[in-house]
């Protein structure tokens, strides 16, 4: 990653100044900022510093990176798990609709649902939703986070559809085939057996065994709805690390950049840990 953004073109110092500015004044910069070290010496700086907590300064805003990156990822970890719900909360029932509804119109619709949104990109639907409920019958704000619980709550919703419909189409899927797989077994033949009511056999019994791959798929897919979250942002003019991410591309602010990285890939790591703890609660045997 550090050597990655390095070997791209530009020139933070270049960026800074602008394009009027000398080369004199660009080198004083570089060697202020201490790019003009060799690159096995900036990363040891910058390793030294990680050891210690410290993300080094912004290039552009000479604040620290931990701040601005810590102040732009909670709305953007609100939109990934707003995105998760509605990728729960949509996808299983469809896939459990489908299964039981195996051949049916209803499978058939399901699958559909599932393919487009799989098909389409999340800024495909940004945009589409942003015309539709935002410019045409305007239920819903076009930019912003909002500023009252309310108001967060309103503006959350269309970033959070249109970042969660591809995982919805995953999870109806994943559901579908892992509910058709436990459906046919001895447990669940015994329930129904037993004059046990339907909806209590697949809920506690057939559904609860059929979650642990549907677990499995919401972890793999954190990094893509958190991508996604970050592209939505842009859309709908929310501030988050997609924004900031832009701002640290523009002006190659390199420490915000790796800031950016850490940060994402510390809460994909934590959610999989969250996950496998859930394993446990889903799936007695595994907490046993």
């Amino acid at each position: 990653m550090f050597v990655l953004l390095r070997i791209v073109p530009g020139d933070p110092a270049a960026a800074i100044l602008g394009s009027q500015a000398t080369a004199g004044a660009i080198a004083d910069l570089r060697a202020e900022m201490g790019l003009n070290k060799p690159l096995y010496a900036q990363f040891i700086d910058y390793c030294s510093g990680l050891i210690h907590l410290n993300l080094g300064q912004s290039l552009s805003l000479n604040v620290p990176v931990a701040g601005l990156v810590a102040t732009a990822l909670l709305p953007t970890l609100l939109l990934t798990a707003a995105s998760i719900v509605i990728t729960l909360v949509v996808g299983i029932p469809l896939g459990v609709v489908a299964a039981l509804g195996r051949g049916k119109l209803s499978d058939y619709v399901s699958s559909i649902v599932s393919l487009v949104g799989i098909s389409a990109p999340g800024f495909v639907w940004a945009v589409l939703l942003l015309f539709v409920f935002a410019v045409h019958w305007k239920i819903f704000p076009n930019a912003g986070v909002g500023s009252t619980p309310l108001g967060v709550l309103r503006a959350l919703v269309l970033p959070a559809v249109a970042t969660g419909m591809a995982g919805v189409g995953v999870i109806a899927r994943i559901t579908r085939s892992s509910l058709l797989a436990v459906l046919p077994l001895d447990y669940v033949r015994t329930g129904h057996a037993k004059g046990l009511d339907p909806l209590m056999v697949l809920n506690r019994h057939a559904l609860r065994n059929a979650l642990i791959p549907v677990l499995t798929v919401v972890g793999l897919n954190v990094a893509t709805l958190l991508q996604g979250a970050l592209v939505v942002e842009l859309v709908f003019t929310r501030a988050g690390l997609g924004r900031l991410t832009l701002d640290a591309i523009q002006a190659r602010d390199y420490p915000v950049l790796q800031g950016v990285m850490i940060f994402s890939v510390l809460v994909i790591v934590v959610v999989n840990i969250i996950v496998d703890v859930l394993y446990g609660v889903v799936d007695p045997r595994v907490r046993a």
